[in-house]
């Protein structure tokens, strides 16, 4: 995998030169087997190559995973560098190795040691050369970060200078003819050799660093092109996908957590954030972030600061709010078998029953009110919604949110014409009847009529402003839009009308907005957006699909 390094390196440079500390890991050696080292018969001819027809082979410096190829004098003279490139990002590509550092000069403590008093210290990653930017980016965090609490702890007690005599010391006693005798001796003697060994097993293991420096300086680093990988297998990651999603999280959504409680509160150190312990002591997944936030007596933005902390360090995942009206479907990628590791910790957590059979009720998508019988007993309940929270952990569910699309269908426009045709038919044969009936039937006294015909004009002057009233909430429509709306009954309710209109105006029609999304965003009740679409049912087409905002974290 591109993401985990192939070696760990520390070089320095001072008044005395430059030297390389110590490297992980060191049993691999340079000095590779040559091609010609094995059992030859020596009968056989050797093979001229043509040198101008022969094309040479690209050189690798890699070799099971990890670096080859490298003297100790080689990377020690390629990264002791001018006082001009430190405390800035070093980046250097030799074959299809990438090596990435952020050069840190310090300040003596102890200045007997050096004339000039500075020391360069440099923390190198060696990095496969198809590296994505962003993994390059994030090692640099790393060699930067470590560059800082390096000199704070040189500043603070000479802590640099006294891992640096120790290290040096080891390859002066009588080890220089076998460097992993003295990388050996530094691993014994050395908290630093320790530190970054630690580094590199982390790195290349869960991609979360949790060490020490100095014993004292905590120093915490994820990696989450790795970290994501242990539960979206085989899905990288990107630090760019995670804050596309944060920037897009809403007080709507909820947090749900990928691991217990208990276990983030040891992983924080202990000046951890008080506000972060606090929140978690409120955390449930059937609370959105806005409750999540009044309960915790945090902010709203504090609260999303905090969520996209723990999404970022792979702690939790987002999702809407678990509630009677979710769907939740069998995710695509959800591989289930009876042999399946999954099938026995779902019995355990949940006795007597069975994941296959309790998955297998949401082959179609199915609400969570539908699965809910009133007559159960609350613990019943409790224990499914318990089971749908392990579910979505596992990525064995994904939600499903309704979305709508505004589209004049041809059939529709048909029918109409059709039912016009209909209609006028009718009224022709209506005013032919109603001319044969007698004219006493239709008189009436002058007063009468005079009164009706001022009720009459009054009403069509009502009329003709409601219609016009119709006709301005519709201006954004075409007229051949307009004129099907019009034919919808709903259309005759003004309130009705207006509120279909400005939804359209907003383009939440257009398929990119899900009913909780226009919910929240115009302080609607789920009740009257459904009975708006019913009503509008002719001109709405609704459809079912994920929420691409948290799609990435749903299913590997």
């Amino acid at each position: 995998m591109e993401v985990n390094p192939l070696s760990i390196i520390l070089v320095k440079s001072d008044s005395k030169g430059d030297r390389l500390l110590f490297r992980y890991p060191f049993h691999m050696q340079e000095k590779n087997e040559p091609s010609n080292a094995r059992r030859r018969n020596p009968y056989t001819l050797p093979i001229v190559d043509d040198s101008l027809q022969t094309i040479p082979q690209p050189r690798s410096n890699i070799n099971k995973c990890q670096l080859t190829g490298f003297t100790d004098e080689v990377l020690s003279s390629l990264f002791a560098v001018k006082p001009e490139l430190c405390n800035r990002k070093f980046e250097l590509k030799v074959n299809d190795v990438r090596f990435v550092s952020h050069p840190t000069l310090l300040q003596l403590r102890k200045k007997q040691l050096d004339t000039s008093g500075c020391l360069l210290i440099n923390v190198v990653f060696a990095l496969q050369a198809l590296a994505t930017h962003s993994v390059v980016k994030c090692y640099h965090d790393l060699s930067k970060l470590m560059g800082i609490l390096l000199e704070h702890e040189e500043t603070r007690c000479g802590y640099v200078n006294d891992e640096m005599q120790v290290m040096m010391t080891a390859h002066d006693d009588g080890y220089a003819s076998n460097p992993d005798a003295a990388f050996l001796t530094i691993l014994e003697k050395s908290i630093l050799a320790k530190n970054l060994k630690k580094m590199y097993e982390d790195l290349c293991g869960t991609g979360l660093v949790n060490i020490r420096i100095n014993r004292w300086i905590p120093l915490n680093f994820c990696l989450p092109q790795k970290v994501h990988q242990w539960h979206l297998q085989g899905k990288l990651v990107e630090p760019e996908d995670i804050d596309r999603c944060i920037k897009s999280l809403r007080p709507y959504h909820s947090l749900l957590l990928l691991c217990p409680v208990q276990s983030i509160n040891d992983f924080i150190s202990l000046d951890g954030s008080p506000s972060l312990k606090r929140m978690l002591t409120q955390y449930s997944p059937l609370k959105n972030l806005q409750t999540l936030a009044t309960d915790s007596d945090l902010t709203p933005s504090h609260i999303f600061d905090l969520t996209a902390h723990l999404v970022y360090w792979a702690r939790a995942t987002v999702i809407y709010p678990i509630c009677s009206t979710n769907k939740y479907v069998i995710a695509p990628e959800a591989s289930l078998h009876l042999n399946s590791p999954l099938v026995d910790k779902f019995s355990e957590l949940f006795q007597g029953m069975n994941l296959i059979r309790a998955i297998s009720e949401f082959s179609l998508p199915t609400s969570l009110g539908q699965k809910c019988n009133p007559l159960h007993h609350p613990s019943q309940q409790s224990t499914l919604v318990q089971m749908i929270i392990w579910m979505l952990q596992n990525h064995l569910l994904l939600q499903l949110h309704t979305y709508i699309q505004f589209m004049i269908a041809d059939q529709f426009v048909a029918n109409q014409s059709e039912s016009e045709s209909i209609s006028a038919t009718r009224k022709m044969r209506t005013e032919s009847e109603s001319g044969t009936s007698t004219i006493s039937e239709g008189l009436e006294s002058k007063s009468e009529a005079e009164t009706k015909n001022s009720e009459n004009f009054s009403y069509n002057s009502t009329d003709e402003d409601k219609h016009d009233y119709h006709e301005e909430l519709l201006l954004d429509f075409t007229d051949e839009e307009r004129s099907i709306i019009f034919k919808i009954p709903a259309s005759n309710n003004t309130d009705d009308l207006r509120l279909f209109a400005r939804l359209c105006r907003k383009k939440y029609f257009t398929g990119n907005h899900h009913i909780e999304e226009i919910m929240y965003l115009e302080n609607l009740r789920r009740s009257q957006l459904l009975q708006l679409l019913d009503k509008f049912r002719d001109v709405l087409i609704t459809y079912e699909t994920e929420d691409p905002t948290i799609a990435m974290f749903s299913c590997p």
